[in-house]
């Protein structure tokens, strides 16, 4: 593997490594050539025999924004997925799920900003802690599709993922805690060491039972519909983006931070929130 330019790796304690998103000037949003490294730099951990879990956090103020829109995210893609219509939310499911099925745990540490792709990000990993006063959102709803991966019914229970497919807003990490999609909540200024300790605690199991204990929580609830869920949502969100109101809007977006910059706020000025709140 070539040396990663998007993401950092270090390894904090005994058995765990941590892959930090290193794109801080774009709130480390999701690019292919961050995609391609993160995917590379878990598979290559699972492979360590030295590694019994990976902690996935974000450089300077956010966790992860989102895919960037700025970017031509259907060139270059980090591996194959079939073509034709909602290509795009297939190709991403398909991503999401290779973390999933990866045999060693993954522990997403989530501070500040974790929208839409960022949440598809966190949601793949086994275990989530967040800061207390991060915000959690999916706002392309207001204005493109529903989520490519749409874990929100899951995760959170069918009355507040409605409400979060329908407003667009965020919650705060002690309220996604106590609906379900997080683990804990921290103050910000004790998440870092709180996530280190807990992967100190995993990577006390043996690997091979460690493997096998994530399986069984993984294989219940695909028991029970979730993966198929998930991916059959994926030709929702492509019928989304048939839809007249989702057209005109994605029609305006060029490859460049201007437009990307001024769409984001006309989706969110009537709301208020996000990027018209004044933290940009």
């Amino acid at each position: 593997m070539n040396a990663p330019t998007h993401i950092l790796i270090d390894a904090p304690a005994a058995g765990v490594r941590r892959i930090t998103l290193n794109r801080p000037e774009k709130r480390n949003a999701l690019n292919n050539a961050l995609r391609s490294e993160i995917f590379a730099a878990l598979e290559a951990h699972d492979r360590d025999p030295d590694v019994r879990v990976t902690i996935i956090r974000g450089a300077g103020p956010a966790f992860c924004s989102g895919y960037d829109l700025s970017a031509n995210n259907r060139v270059g893609q980090p591996y194959h997925s079939s073509d034709g219509l909602g290509q795009w939310s297939r190709h991403v499911v398909d991503g999401w799920f290779r973390v999933w099925d990866l045999a060693k745990p993954v522990i997403a540490q989530v501070h500040g900003y974790c929208l839409a792709g960022g949440t598809e990000l966190a949601t793949a990993c086994d275990l989530v802690y967040v800061a207390e006063d991060a915000q959690i959102g999916y706002p392309p709803v207001r204005l493109m599709s529903p989520p490519d991966m749409q874990f929100h019914p899951w995760l959170m229970g069918m009355r507040q993922a409605m409400e979060s497919m329908l407003t667009g807003d965020a919650l705060s990490g002690a309220e996604a805690a106590r609906q379900g999609w997080a683990n804990r909540a921290y103050p910000l200024d004790r998440l870092e060491s709180e996530v280190l300790a807990i992967a100190d605690r995993v990577a006390k199991l043996p690997t091979e039972l460690a493997a096998i204990n994530k399986r069984s929580v993984h294989r219940a609830m695909e028991i029970m519909g979730l993966r198929a869920a998930i991916r059959s949502g994926t030709e929702l969100q492509a019928l989304a983006f048939q839809t007249e109101p989702s057209k005109a809007y994605m029609s305006r977006f060029r490859r460049d931070g201007a437009s990307v910059s001024g769409l984001l706020s006309e989706r969110d000025a009537t709301f208020g929130d996000y990027r018209e709140r004044g933290d940009k």
